[in-house]
């Protein structure tokens, strides 16, 4: 397989670190290959924790054709001992004649030693090759490997007037099919799934990914002040390797959470914040549970009051060419931005088509307060 540039070369990186998305926690998702006279002779990714790195796998596809080929890599190469030995000094005892790196590694153990310890033994570095798409690739890696705590992106189908559902709550189907399938796609790449217990009362959902074969089911968490969870609701009686965490405070019955805990479910009894679940502290503990990316599909009083807390750090809305109009639901509940100045707004904005479907993803920004 012949590629030319050395970006084209770093987007085939980024297809095999992709593979392992979802799979590789606390780890991130990395991907490489190496590539000699022109041609690509070795490919590999992270697949999970414990396992060889991406750098690795690539080594020994290759084998003796590594020497003096170039490695592109869409991370750092670590140069630390952790579960597996340093990449950089792979890379250095396989002869590997130039690295093209898509971005430096964010963990304060590596961050830029492993680029630095390839230049001293004379290897040919350049830095920021796709660099934007590499660091957003590992954005969940690097807001939990600094701060502990997970990435949230908020996940929704709304009409071109910005409804989700009919003032009766009639939202099935706002998105297409091929929408939907694609949001199987981004369960199957997230750590866990987070709603309200008004969404589970509502759908009474599974949050399973159903995609043939490679799929696997998200942790689901649900946010329940009061605990009024139904002990039949399908979340408590799935067959699925994932957990159900349900967040609830100290206003619920012991009793309650003993038989919830009975059927299965993991009940975190946290803080409150005027008397609901502190979402700040919810997201404390799912970040000490190695959960490093949260995908929100919330009704619109969880996605507000996330928003007010500033915790929402991506958006992936799927914009289905639909008018509800009059007083249809709104995807944000509660007190919003006063004036436009305090609107955060999303950055890095790219979109996606499926059929009439747009799907509008980007970060969101927030206006620097004062306070």
């Amino acid at each position: 397989m012949s590629l030319s540039t050395p970006e084209q070369l770093m987007s085939r990186a980024l297809d095999l670190a992709r593979l392992g998305e979802g799979r590789t926690r606390p780890n991130p998702p990395v991907g490489a290959l190496l590539v000699r006279d022109g041609d690509i002779v070795g490919e590999g990714f992270h697949a999970r924790a414990g396992e060889a790195h991406a750098e690795i796998h690539a080594l020994r596809q290759a084998g003796d054709r590594a020497r003096h080929a170039d490695l592109y890599v869409t991370l750092e190469p670590c140069s630390h001992q952790g579960r597996t030995g340093p990449c950089a000094d792979a890379v250095i005892a396989a002869g590997i004649r130039r690295v093209f790196v898509g971005c430096a590694d964010p963990n304060p153990r590596v961050a830029g030693r492993g680029i630095a310890r390839l230049r001293a033994a004379g290897v040919e570095v350049f830095e920021d090759v796709l660099g934007a798409e590499c660091r957003w690739l590992i954005g969940p890696f690097a807001r939990h490997i600094t701060t502990g705590l997970p990435l949230v992106t908020l996940k929704s189908a709304l009409t071109l007037d910005g409804r989700t559902a009919t003032a009766t709550g009639d939202s099935q189907w706002i998105s297409n099919e091929a929408s939907r399938a694609h949001v199987h796609e981004v369960r199957n790449r997230v750590d866990a799934i987070l709603l309200g217990i008004g969404t589970v009362e509502r759908d009474d959902p599974s949050l399973t990914t159903r995609l043939p074969r490679q799929g696997r089911d998200a942790v689901r968490v649900v946010v329940d002040s009061r605990l009024r969870l139904c002990e039949q609701a399908r979340l408590l009686h799935l067959e699925s390797a994932a957990p159900t965490v349900v967040a609830t405070t100290q206003q619920a019955s012991y009793g309650k959470i003993r038989r919830l805990r009975e059927l299965g479910a993991r009940v975190l009894v946290l803080p409150e914040k005027d008397g609901r679940v502190d979402l700040a502290a919810l997201l404390g503990a799912l970040g000490g549970m190695d959960l490093q990316h949260i995908l929100l599909e919330g009704g619109a009083t969880l996605n507000g009051e996330f928003l007010r807390e500033r915790l929402i750090h991506r958006v992936m809305l799927y914009l289905a060419p639909r008018l509800i109009g009059g007083d249809g639901k709104s995807l944000f509940g509660g007190i919003g931005a006063q004036g436009l100045a305090e609107a955060p707004r999303v950055a890095r904005a790219r979109v996606q088509r499926f059929g009439e479907d747009l799907l509008y993803e980007g970060e969101v920004v927030y206006v620097h307060r004062a306070d």
